[in-house]
């Protein structure tokens, strides 16, 4: 948080926008998620923009506060039961936005709802983490298709490769001689976090995208997700599992607590 109480300071000086504050969400607790919403809803009178950026990327086998796989928990239920808690306030606020970060590794996932949770297979991070970005974009799709008509938008996005700390779980930087050799060519190559992030606020404010919903953006270009990110079957029964998951009611509203997967 201290890291975002000093962004915050940074962007009310340069922009004298006394309004602009920073507020504690962790991803990985329903009940966090929960509180924070209720906070919005409380004290913000409009919401015009949600943008869905945390992630953890490739990490051990963690479990969330409520038994989920990390990235499952944190990059998508999380995200998840956020966003529908904050849909009456967005559609108030109408018109309003929703963007979802996703990867372009979503095309390497496969939603395998026989083990969502990772429980019966060996634990593979790379495809966890696939998986949890594919679910990204479904979500993206089938929100958007029930929000037809209500004047806010979702779109996911591969925003591409930020030089953040995202990667820090990955094997370039567990192996001392890729971190020396590999490592500055990286660097070099990704981009900075402030143009990692125009494309975010490019499809948060652009005039042009004002209608556009369901679409899934590789930077500032729309491109077609992968075919499993399309499937309307696949997408419905997702919703259901991840609202049964997290405790939100298939129709509207949220139960007091969430359903972890069974150990």
């Amino acid at each position: 948080l201290e890291k975002c109480e000093a962004a915050a300071k940074d962007i009310r000086g340069e922009t004298l926008n006394h309004r602009v504050s920073a507020r504690h969400l962790d991803l990985a607790s329903l009940t966090s998620v929960r509180e924070f919403a209720a906070k919005i809803n409380e004290e913000e009178e409009h919401l015009h923009v949600l943008i869905n950026n945390a992630a953890v990327m490739r990490c051990p086998h963690w479990t969330t506060e409520d038994g989920f796989e990390m990235q499952l928990g944190v990059n998508y239920l999380g995200h998840f039961l956020l966003t529908n808690l904050l849909l009456d306030k967005l559609k108030a606020s109408a018109p309003s936005r929703i963007i979802n970060l996703s990867s372009l590794a979503h095309v390497a996932g496969h939603i395998d709802f026989d083990d969502l949770n990772w429980e019966k297979r060996k634990y593979d991070t790379k495809a966890a983490y696939c998986q949890s970005k594919l679910a990204l974009v479904l979500f993206s799709m089938e929100l958007s298709r029930r929000l037809q008509g209500t004047g806010v938008t979702v779109n996911a996005l591969h925003p591409g490769v930020a030089r953040t700390e995202l990667g820090r779980h990955t094997g370039m930087h567990n192996s001392a001689f890729s971190s020396f050799t590999l490592g500055p060519i990286f660097w070099l190559l990704v981009k900075s976090p402030q143009l990692a992030a125009q494309p975010s606020t490019y499809l948060a404010v652009a005039e042009e995208l004002e209608s556009v919903s369901g679409k899934y953006f590789d930077g500032f270009r729309e491109k077609a997700p992968a075919p499993e990110a399309e499937d309307e079957e696949v997408a419905q029964r997702l919703w259901a599992e991840s609202a049964r998951l997290v405790g939100l009611e298939l129709s509207s509203g949220a139960s007091e607590r969430g359903q972890p997967l069974p150990k």
